[in-house]
């Protein structure tokens, strides 16, 4: 059930988190420089289903403030990724459904293209252009079904099949999407054919086996390569589900030569392990199920700041995922959203969710490289990086009920720590000498140089 929320304050203010070290014990992390795994892409989020609309129906200062909490790496998460919708329902569909940029059928595979573009896209290119004013170059479009006269059951819902004799049209149609956004001064440096093409949702969707979806590639990657666009495949609902589509597309050289990036889901299961390919990975989406609107840091729900910042660690650790993309950014009522936007009152809230993913991406920058990184006490999920600058980042995220001391910090130049729990949001604290404590139910994020 919806319900209209009214937000009290409409930014969260750091708060200065004084650490009292005597009180904790200490613990030993290392820091491994030798060691290096995957290269970082971004951190970003899906606007996808026009919900970008939400945002527009707010005063423009409002609108600032929302931007910054997303984009800003000094009021917010300094999101570097954005993950946009192709659409593929007709025209005139209400709130909650995109409108494809060819919304009928020309007249059969063969004839001529009859595209639409209305410089809008279900309020995409307003985001996009925002984004991009940040400093965001990185632009993921992704396709949750092709339109419905393409596909054998006549609906961009409710799964169904691509048919064969439209797979060239779709896979230009695709491109030509790509190519309206480069009109408005947008570059979609990744684009990808299909979403969870292994579960059939009641909104937009399409099924692929892994064998069909290694084939289309073939279609597709010769016409997104002419266009300078990175291909990603391919999706899948679960992260270990993802692994039939990689290993079918590394199988095959032709499919293996077009695929830049391969892509997963968190529903059906989280990264435990790496996809099997040594291209570039992304945790491409996952938001916590639930029917509550909740802004706790750590409340045990499973929808909490806590929740989401042990995926994003699990998920650059255990996946070796090069980026994480979040859903959603913003929705209403009882949403999982970053933030949830109430129409009425022109007003908004924000969940600490979106600082458990700030703490990571605001410091760990498109380009860094994750580095080893080990600790004496179990309770802590530790992850470290190093920036292209030479800045290191170390994300400690104390899973434990006690404080503890980490006394070994060295770097290059001075030290900096935040902390975000219940109380803060990505808050500076204050070190001892080279020492920083790591609160209890909490992530600590010190960066070095």
């Amino acid at each position: 059930m919806r319900r209209h929320l009214i937000v009290a304050s409409l930014l969260v203010v750091p708060l200065i988190w004084q650490a009292q070290p005597a009180a904790a014990s200490a613990v030993a992390i290392d820091i491994d420089n030798s060691a290096k795994y995957q290269k970082i892409d971004g951190f970003g989020v899906s606007t996808a289903f026009r919900r970008n609309e939400l945002i527009k129906a707010l005063p423009e200062d409002k609108q600032r403030e929302i931007l910054d909490l997303w984009f800003s790496r000094e009021k917010g998460a300094g999101f570097s990724l954005l993950r946009l919708g192709i659409g593929s329902r007709p025209a005139g569909v209400p709130y909650d459904q995109m409108v494809s940029i060819q919304p009928e059928d020309p007249g059969g595979p063969a004839a001529p293209p009859k595209y639409v573009w209305d410089g809008d896209d279900n309020s995409q290119v307003w985001m996009a252009k925002a984004a991009r004013r940040y400093g965001v170059e990185r632009f993921f479009a992704d396709a949750w079904s092709a339109p419905g006269y393409m596909k054998d059951n006549g609906d961009a819902r409710n799964g169904g099949t691509l048919l064969p004799e439209w797979q060239q049209a779709y896979a230009n149609y695709l491109v030509q999407y790509a190519k309206f956004y480069a009109q408005e001064g947008i570059k979609i440096t990744d684009l990808g054919f299909t979403n969870e093409p292994d579960w059939t949702a009641p909104y937009e969707s399409m099924r692929f086996t892994p064998e069909q979806a290694a084939q289309f590639v073939k279609v597709l990657g010769p016409v997104a390569s002419a266009a300078h666009v990175n291909l990603v495949c391919c999706d899948s609902f679960g992260w270990d589900q993802a692994k039939a589509y990689t290993e079918a597309i590394e199988a095959d050289p032709e499919a293996r030569r077009w695929v830049k990036v391969h892509s997963g889901h968190s529903y059906a299961s989280p990264p435990t392990s790496p996809l099997p390919t040594d291209r570039n990975t992304w945790m491409s989406e996952w938001g916590p199920g639930g029917s509550t609107w909740d802004e706790n840091w750590d409340d045990g729900s499973g929808q909490d700041g806590m929740t989401v910042a042990q995926a994003v660690n699990d998920a650059l650790t255990l996946g070796n995922a090069s980026a994480y993309i979040y859903w959603l950014a913003v929705s209403s009522g009882a949403t999982r959203a970053f933030i949830s936007v109430d129409t009425t009152n022109k007003t908004y809230r924000v969940s600490k969710r979106l600082w458990a993913m700030a703490a990571y991406s605001r410091f760990i920058r498109p380009g860094a490289v994750r580095l080893g990184a080990t600790a004496s006490d179990p309770a802590l999920k530790v992850s470290a990086f190093r920036n292209a600058d030479g800045s290191r980042v170390i994300e400690i995220l104390n899973t434990g009920t006690s404080p503890v001391t980490w006394d070994k910090i060295k770097g290059h130049g001075r030290a900096r720590a935040y902390v975000t729990d219940e109380n803060n949001a990505v808050a500076p604290i204050a070190l001892h000498g080279k020492s920083v404590t790591v609160a209890p139910r909490a992530l600590t994020t010190v960066v070095l140089g």
